[in-house]
């Protein structure tokens, strides 16, 4: 069956059946590779990308739940929240193995677009189902405080 997906501003056609995870549809068929695969169950956040600005996993959010919507891949976010979260990330060398951090960035960004002067709380609200094995969570949040400032 033919699906069509809004990713990252571009119409993509894809011949998946309707059940099929979007993670493998934008892997697999769109040919974009920064969305993580990690437990399959939306438990640690590695596939986190955004669908109508709202963080979504993707690995079990399927693609006949998306068709219409706006899917936005750590590719394609542009806005200046998320330049200000990456250059946070960057300063901070917030990347140990990095393999988490496309999910992690797709969390913070979405959380700063909603609240731009964020806790503590608010940090671990937004930021729980996002695990880094490389536990570098007190520099995620320290990113997070920094990305803030520079927005404000």
């Amino acid at each position: 069956m033919s699906v069509t997906l809004n990713v990252n501003g571009t119409e993509q056609s894809v011949e998946v059946s309707p059940d099929t995870p979007l993670l493998w549809a934008i892997r697999d068929h769109v040919r974009l590779t920064g969305t993580k695969f990690g437990c399959g169950l939306a438990q640690c956040g590695a596939c986190t990308l955004h669908v109508d600005g709202q963080p979504t996993r993707a690995c079990v959010t399927p693609v006949s739940a998306v068709e219409g919507k706006t899917i936005t891949t750590i590719e394609g976010i542009e806005s200046s929240t998320a330049k200000a979260v990456q250059q946070a990330w960057t300063e901070l060398e917030v990347a140990q193995c990095g393999y988490c951090q496309s999910g992690q960035i797709m969390s913070a960004v979405a959380l700063l677009e909603q609240n731009r002067n964020p806790s503590d709380a608010d940090i671990d609200a937004a930021m729980n189902g996002n695990i880094c094995r490389c536990a570098t969570y007190v520099r995620i949040r320290k990113a997070i405080k920094l990305a803030a400032e520079q927005l404000s």
